[in-house]
């Protein structure tokens, strides 16, 4: 009896180690604050007009799953915007989703998709971007929600580098790394 006891306290405590290391240290414990100093990201300014994204999405066991080269389309009026985006995934499979997005002067942001659950939350601080929404896949890729926090961090160059983690239940089932950069028209 006592070492079941003991070893249940002891699944309890390693369970607890992890969920306050992935609340305090890493991906999870990013705050917009810590992005106050750099260059200032501007989403009517820098994700205006054609941009390409290039990135992959990595699975449970951290290998790549898929690749995708995406057109994305911003435009704004005044602190509303829509980001129209077509991704071309290495499967071949072509999927299209529209952001409208609305800022709000204090570095707000709220965000819709016909794919979302409800609204999406994020916050503009200096160099960087967050997102936190709810996404319900396509039947193909499974029919599940997911919780998803997008950071957007804006280069020196104007590039922007996206990292995305995808949740189920708090555990990450997917990542997404992505650059996204001005379309450049000859």
């Amino acid at each position: 009896m006592t070492e079941t006891l003991f070893l249940i306290l002891g699944i309890l405590l390693a369970l607890a180690g992890l969920l306050l290391h992935q609340r305090f240290f890493g991906f999870a414990a990013q705050r917009p604050q810590d992005y106050a100093h750099g260059p200032r990201f501007d989403l009517r300014r820098h994700m205006q007009g054609p941009m390409v994204c290039e990135g992959v999405i990595y699975g449970p066991l951290g290998r790549v799953t898929s690749r995708f080269v995406a057109e994305i389309d911003g435009r704004w009026d005044g602190n509303s915007g829509i980001l129209s985006e077509r991704f071309h995934y290495d499967s071949g499979t072509v999927q299209l989703r529209e952001w409208r997005l609305r800022l709000g002067n204090d570095g707000r942001i709220r965000a819709e998709a016909a794919d979302l659950a409800g609204a999406g939350e994020g916050w503009a601080e200096g160099s960087a971007v967050v997102l936190r929404y709810r996404i319900r896949l396509t039947p193909e890729a499974g029919g599940h929600a997911l919780d998803v926090t997008d950071w957007m961090y804006l280069m020196e160059n104007g590039t922007i580098l996206n990292r995305s983690q995808f949740r189920k239940f708090g555990i990450k089932v997917a990542e997404l790394v992505a650059t996204m950069r001005p379309k450049v028209t000859a």
